[in-house]
């Protein structure tokens, strides 16, 4: 790459950093907006299922159930703004040089229990020789945890998950490949769009997130999959030229 695509391309992400950032302001204001009113709202349906612990007729009993499923509605909402301020919120990467085979280990082990749970045979394909990588080890950490829950979660009949680790001269990857059902090019163009979800109780960020995340540190988010034939992330990292 030439000098003049380069600055391009420093150009190009600062711009994007400046959009994302401005994003991120407008979403703390909007979640302060929200999390207060919510905040009250459940504090107080709390309060009502204490006077309603004990229902003493069938009105009672309805009144419970209905104010449990607020409860629920609540949670749900806290869920989905925290996870649109995951999203939005862009601040200075902290990138140092780290071990991406670490990183992928810890995730493995964070999420062996809930693979077993599903009947997923989940195991990793690491390159010994690995070259380390500039990365902000938390939020790329969260990108690659993302890709092993969307994975975990479509395999709903249990299969097998690999997580695995190469390189070239340029680049760094890692290859996220499951045996899942797959997805119709279709759906492939959309997945990377905030809130859509093929998953039922989903909020579409997860994707998004992980996107964005690779992106902040100059890298890719690639996909390929096939109806039938599940799927492969791949995040591609460059690797430091000095």
């Amino acid at each position: 790459m030439s000098g003049s695509q380069l600055d391009v391309a420093d150009e190009k992400h600062r711009w994007l950093l400046e959009q994302y950032t401005e994003v991120a302001s407008l979403a703390g204001g909007l979640a302060h907006e929200i999390k207060n009113p919510l905040s009250t709202l459940t504090l107080n349906l709390q309060l009502l299922t204490e006077d309603f612990a004990d229902p003493e007729n069938q009105r009672e009993r309805r009144a419970l159930q209905k104010i449990e499923t607020l409860q629920k509605e609540c949670h749900r909402l806290e869920e989905i703004l925290d996870a649109f301020l995951r999203f939005a919120r862009i601040s200075e990467l902290n990138p140092a040089p780290a071990d991406l085979n670490k990183i992928v280990r810890e995730v493995i082990e964070f999420q062996s229990a809930h693979a077993d749970a599903c009947g997923i045979v989940l195991r990793d394909d690491l390159h010994a020789s690995l070259p380390d990588v500039r990365l902000d080890a938390d939020l790329i950490k969260q990108a690659v945890l993302n890709l092993v829950l969307n994975a975990l979660h479509v395999m709903s009949e249990g299969g097998e998950l690999i997580l695995k680790t190469r390189f070239d001269d340029r680049f760094v990857y890692l290859d996220v490949i499951d045996t899942g059902p797959g997805m119709s090019q279709e759906v492939i163009s959309r997945i990377f769009k905030p809130f859509y979800s093929t998953r039922r109780g989903g909020n579409g960020l997860g994707l998004p997130t992980t996107k964005k995340i690779v992106e902040g540190h100059h890298g890719r988010l690639l996909v390929e999959s096939e109806p039938g034939k599940g799927t492969a992330f791949t995040i591609e990292l460059p690797i430091p030229t000095s």
